[in-house]
């Protein structure tokens, strides 16, 4: 089956062949409005969207005008118009209407209006200015659907007309694209771009929140360190708005959440733009930024002993784990973990302690550890999200999921909504939730590594007793590097 991109697309070249570039509808000759500013400063832009191909049919019965009217009062720097008709239901009408709507909206109010982005799947210069004439302030183009070439030409006469273009990048091929297109624009052009990156892969639908945050500073590097880019889709909460906020992007585009929950605009607009850097936000960009696709990362869990920590650093160990729970024979806070600490200064691998109780005297301590810099991270093992401190979120941090708090993916579920990036499975019956990248754990061992890591292709594993053979807490090293090889050779 070909990728819904390449799908639209061809749909949509068929529909301009029998419809022309209008798609039927009665466009003004000349433009009716002033061209508004495109996301000046940070803030969010609310979609107004009737269906997608993800998510099917959302609201049907959506009125653009009074929808974008909605998203003008709660607080929207921008309003996005689906004007695709045959996946998204949208039309040049919508655009319309949503433009007089803003228009109204600012003389009544006295407010600025919201800019309007026209999003479609533009593919030639004729329809930047079709969309000009339509009222729309800024186009979206997609690199992936548009050539060196052909999005250089669209840019251009989107500046020349003084509308923005919202370009959509996701891979490296997509950022070659872009420089091109800084190479080709002049300093005044410039000013009229604006990157985003959608966090939703089209290919499979699934949604990735770190996938904007790996191409921030990238994007970043070609633009200047001032370029406004935008994080794209998956974001459906107040708490998930607020972690995309907290990692630096200008703007947040919402589609579904706006469209399907009116009494959530308010919220969802400041929860983003309210949103400042914490601890939590930077470990997750510097693990977005770092991350290798190439083979699954691997934590090795239940450290007891110095020698074993350093022994899986130096094979290559992403993160190491040391169990903060009383009652648990791995337990080492206190005197154990102190006795440890010398000879773990040089050690490179993400150092987690694994905490059951948040309000334990242990799991204190391991947020101390993290607050100094002395551990990186803290996994929040079988916790519910809403008694976890607010302190402790602020903190590096990932949950830890078992069949014990019910369903894998009722649980994932409502981590994903709170904006958590990642958090680790551990079913003993490997009986995960792949809708997301996958974190795994629960009876890994070298023997079986390689068929779970073939299965379900996660993006980490966990291994603890596994890799033991009768004391718990002292690793067979032997275990340890066959494991590692193992999961760099897949």
């Amino acid at each position: 089956m070909a990728d819904i991109l390449t799908t639209i697309v061809e749909k949509r070249i068929a529909d301009i062949k029998k419809l022309g570039m209008t798609f039927g509808f009665e466009i003004p000759e000349q433009r009716q409005r002033p061209v508004h500013k495109f996301l000046s400063e940070k803030g969010v832009i609310l979609e107004v969207k009737r269906a997608s191909p993800s998510k099917g049919d959302i609201a049907l019965d959506l009125d653009s005008a009074e929808t974008a009217l909605s998203y003008a009062e709660a607080g929207a720097a921008a309003i996005s118009c689906l004007t695709e008709s045959n996946f998204f239901k949208g039309t040049l009408e919508d655009l319309m209407k949503v433009c007089a709507s803003v228009d109204k909206f600012e003389k009544e109010t006295g407010r600025p209006a919201p800019a309007v982005l026209r999003k479609d799947f533009l593919i030639n210069e004729e329809e930047v200015q079709i969309a000009y004439r339509a009222g729309a302030d800024a186009v979206l183009l997609i690199a992936r659907i548009l050539s060196s070439e052909m999005m250089i030409k669209m840019a251009k006469k989107a500046a020349g007309y003084k509308m923005t273009s919202l370009v959509e990048v996701r891979t490296d091929e997509d950022l070659e694209k872009l420089s091109a297109l800084k190479a080709a624009l002049s300093p005044e052009e410039k000013d009229f771009i604006v990157c985003g990156v959608n966090s939703r892969d089209l290919s499979n639908f699934k949604i990735d929140l770190l996938k904007p945050c790996s191409m921030l500073n990238k994007i970043r590097a070609i633009l200047g360190k001032n370029a406004r880019v935008i994080f794209e889709s998956g974001i459906r909460t107040p708490k998930s708005a607020r972690f995309a906020g907290s990692t630096g992007f200008t703007g947040l585009l919402l589609g579904e959440a706006a469209a399907k929950a009116p009494e959530l605009r308010e919220s969802l607009v400041s929860s983003f733009v309210q949103a400042k850097a914490d601890r939590n936000s930077d470990f997750w960009m510097e693990f977005a930024e770092k991350t290798n696709a190439n083979h699954p990362l691997v934590k090795i869990c239940g450290l007891t002993r110095a020698e074993d920590v350093i022994y899986a650093d130096s094979l290559g160990a992403d993160f190491t784990g040391f169990i903060f729970a009383d009652g648990f024979e791995r337990n080492v806070c206190g005197k154990k973990f102190e006795e440890m600490l010398p000879r773990l200064k040089n050690v490179r691998a993400k150092k987690v302690a694994v905490i059951t109780d948040a309000q334990s005297k242990e799991a204190k301590a391991a947020v101390e550890y993290v607050k100094e810099g002395i551990l990186d991270c803290i996994q929040l093992h079988g916790l519910e999200y809403d008694k976890v401190p607010e302190e402790m979120l602020s903190l590096p941090h990932y949950f830890s999921i078992t069949e014990k708090g019910g369903k894998l993916a009722d649980q994932a579920e409502k981590l994903f909504l709170m904006g958590e990036p990642r958090f680790l499975q551990d079913s003993k019956g490997h009986d995960y939730d792949t809708k997301r990248r996958l974190w795994l754990a629960g009876g890994v061992t070298e023997n079986n590594a390689g068929e779970l890591i073939q299965k379900f292709q996660p993006e980490l594993i966990d291994v603890s007793g596994g890799i033991e053979d009768d004391l718990p807490g002292i690793k067979n090293q032997e275990k340890i590097k066959k494991l590692i090889e193992i999961s760099r050779a897949i």
